[in-house]
């Protein structure tokens, strides 16, 4: 299984970062089996009894989300956010929420999607993508002004600090 680049973002975001470039390629996360089972096993979520049926639903709601994040409209967002719900109850343990789904092949999907509902409220303008063109991923900016650019100063951070330090260079020869 590959390593994601780009780890402990939000639920949502880290649903959405299942894809990445690495080394020009497109990769996905959920290409076989045992990524969806570690993603799910990432943020305690259930579905491993019906890993493929469960991939379904995290990959559309993941198209849902960058579809939402990249502006094409949330028709798609919403088609997922129907899909469910959560029932309020009081048990011995006191008051919680209960995520109630259309088939328990959503749970996880429709949970990420409405932790997506959850930062839209709380702080959109902090939702943001990698600064390099090259780059899919998207993070929460939880810096302290708000001047967060890329998903990885290790990463596309020093990358873009090398081409301009090349392109400077360049034209000074």
């Amino acid at each position: 299984m590959r390593i994601r680049p780009l780890r402990d973002e939000p639920m949502a975001l880290d649903l959405v970062d299942t894809v990445w470039v690495e080394h020009g390629a497109l990769l996905d996360q959920f290409d076989d089996l045992e990524g969806v089972r570690s993603w799910l096993g990432d943020h305690g979520l259930p579905g491993e009894d019906d890993l493929e049926r469960v991939r379904d639903r995290l990959v559309r709601t993941r198209d849902a989300l960058r579809g939402s994040l990249e502006g094409r409209g949330h028709d798609a967002l919403n088609a997922v956010l129907a899909e469910g719900s959560t029932r309020p109850r009081v048990d011995a343990d006191g008051p919680r929420e209960t995520v109630v789904v259309s088939d328990p092949a959503w749970e996880a999907a429709w949970t990420a999607a409405a932790d997506f509902v959850r930062l839209l409220r709380e702080r959109p303008e902090r939702l943001r993508k990698c600064a390099n063109p090259a780059c899919v991923l998207w993070f929460l900016d939880v810096s302290k002004n708000g001047s967060r650019r890329w998903c990885s100063m290790e990463v596309c951070g020093n990358r873009a600090k090398a081409g301009r330090f090349n392109q400077r260079h360049k034209n000074t020869v």
